[in-house]
């Protein structure tokens, strides 16, 4: 018999319902009625080949690009259809892209405390004084990342995957109840792969996570949920081993290496 405080036998919340998502620039479809929905506190992938529209589904759930046609709802009834992206981002959708954007010159605290509050200038967030709460966030943050040990070390000086988790530090400063990554380990070292692998799963505890990513390695080990992308369309969605054994996945993205999948 089932226990019933285990919070896995628990029914699933959903937090993302995307129906029909058509986009089109002039005559190329990038989105072809594309849907797709994912559960709260989950780590959902995203892959397919290049040109797949991944990246494009990202633009269009930070409201970087607009629909032609069909419905996105975050959360239990927040439309995000029509929605600028400061919107988005203030309801608690946040996104980090591939290439890390951080203030170089500012320490990686100094990072921190710019992303944490965001509705006042540069310099006078700097020079107002944090209160504890703030601080203490700053700290928990700094621990989640890896780099409390380097709070007063300028960013521009950091590792490329220290400055990925510097920026992932400052999306999460803003609570997102949804973090979009485009590609996180792009560029990344082995041992820097595995440190943001843990990052995702730690990140879980606070939100959900949709990531792109082409390295079958790194997905195989940290995807709860895959969803397969073709040419804007859904081609197929599961488990990894689930995705691995598609006979229409193998012949589109994955290759010999869904034949290897499970060496």
């Amino acid at each position: 018999m089932k226990k019933q405080n285990n919070k896995q036998d628990q029914p699933l919340t959903s937090i993302l319902k995307c129906r029909d998502v058509l986009v089109k620039f002039g005559d190329f479809t990038a989105l072809d009625r594309f849907s797709f929905g994912m559960a709260d506190k989950e780590i959902h992938f995203l892959i397919g080949p290049n040109g797949a529209g991944k990246t494009t589904f990202l633009d269009v759930l930070c409201g970087l690009t607009k629909m032609s046609d069909g419905s996105i709802t975050f959360q239990k009834n927040y439309s995000i259809d029509d929605k600028k992206e400061f919107e988005i981002a203030r309801k608690g959708i946040g996104r980090k892209f591939q290439a890390p954007s951080i203030f170089p010159h500012l320490t990686v605290q100094e990072n921190l405390e710019v992303a944490m509050k965001q509705e006042k200038g540069v310099f006078s967030m700097l020079r107002a004084k944090m209160t504890k709460k703030q601080k203490e966030k700053i700290d928990r943050q700094l621990e989640i990342i890896g780099l409390a040990g380097k709070r007063d070390i300028l960013a521009g000086g950091l590792s490329h995957g220290q400055k990925q988790w510097l920026e992932i530090g400052m999306v999460m400063m803003q609570e997102p109840e949804l973090l979009l990554l485009d590609e996180p380990i792009a560029g990344m070292t082995e041992e820097e792969e595995e440190k943001t692998g843990s990052l995702l799963r730690e990140l879980k505890q606070d939100c959900s996570l949709i990531v792109v990513e082409h390295d079958m390695d790194f997905v195989r080990e940290y995807a709860e949920k895959v969803t397969v992308m073709h040419e804007g369309t859904l081609l197929s969605e599961g488990t990894m081993e689930e995705i691995q054994q598609n006979d229409k996945v193998r012949e589109v993205y994955l290759g010999s290496k869904g034949a290897d999948a499970h060496a």
